[in-house]
């Protein structure tokens, strides 16, 4: 496992999106527990959940729980393991998502999350989107207080635009370690949030990095999916590897302050997906995906 800052720590440059693991479709609970073993053998160091990540109607943290305990259960030094976790979503029975970004909101989460994930202080917690009833500046400013009470070591956002990074740069400091966006080969429009991380320092994390890339048996160029993204397929053909192992790849070539984290119901998925920091492209490579990450 290669490894990329964020903020003052270093973590694993491909982590792990713990939400399919909660919501629907979900695993079963050791199935759940040892994908993300898994993922710790494999060298992940970075595991992002939510307070939000459960199925519609249930009461909130299932995602939180079930991380700590794969944390707790596992035979290994867990020292270096970054927990990222967020708050201002909500999941009603009706399936839809809420936002909910008022101070006392947020801080009453973080301190659920808190024990919920067994922790003293969380190590990074982020603002999961702008409440548009909200001021964003008093979003922020809560994460502010929390990490003045030291409840929280570092602070993130999710789901914002340039604007909004720099305003929280300027009220949370070198305390603001990232920002996760979406973006993958067919989700490219938060690009200026990504260059404007790389600008910064600021780790940018894609959240659903694959995008809709699909699997396709390594037999040959007659089974190359026909998804939009032939150059992706051709060039794990051509490599040995997963299409979604050449897409991270891709991610990681971006910028050296890209993280991404895929999504994983089973052990072998995430293997697959770490398998990505080691696999490093070649300049024509990377124009053929390029070039097909543009025509979509």
């Amino acid at each position: 496992m290669q490894y990329r800052a964020l903020g003052a720590l270093r973590v694993g440059a491909v982590g792990l999106g713990a939400m399919p693991l909660s919501i629907e479709g979900r695993p079963d609970e050791a199935r759940a527990l040892a994908t993300v073993h898994a993922a710790l053998d494999a060298g992940v160091t970075l595991i992002d959940t939510a307070d939000s990540y459960h199925l519609p109607g249930d009461g909130p943290g299932h995602n939180e729980r079930l991380v700590a305990r794969a944390l707790a259960t596992y035979g290994g030094d867990t020292a270096d393991v970054l927990v990222a976790t967020k708050g201002g979503r909500g999941r009603p029975a009706d399936g839809s998502w809420t936002v909910t970004g008022t101070p006392r909101h947020l801080k009453a989460a973080a301190e659920a999350s808190l024990k919920r994930l067994g922790v003293d202080a969380i190590g990074l917690y982020q603002l999961h989107k702008p409440d548009p009833a909200v001021p964003f500046e008093e979003s922020v400013g809560a994460l502010r207080e929390l990490l003045d009470e030291g409840k929280i070591r570092l602070a993130g956002i999710s789901n914002t635009d340039t604007a909004r990074i720099r305003q929280a740069r300027a009220i949370l400091g070198d305390s603001l370690a990232s920002v996760q966006n979406r973006y993958s080969p067919a989700a490219r429009d938060s690009h200026p949030e990504l260059r404007l991380c790389a600008e910064l320092g600021l780790a940018f994390l894609p959240w659903s990095p694959l995008g809709g890339i699909s699997r396709s048996p390594l037999d040959g160029p007659s089974q190359v999916e026909s998804d939009g993204f032939g150059a992706f397929h051709e060039v794990a053909l051509e490599r040995g590897v997963s299409p979604q192992q050449v897409c991270l790849a891709w991610h990681l070539a971006l910028s050296p302050t890209v993280v991404p984290i895929p999504g994983a119901r089973r052990p072998g998925t995430i293997e697959d997906s770490a398998g990505a920091a080691d696999l490093v492209l070649e300049a024509e490579e990377l124009e053929r995906l390029n070039a097909a990450a543009a025509g979509r």
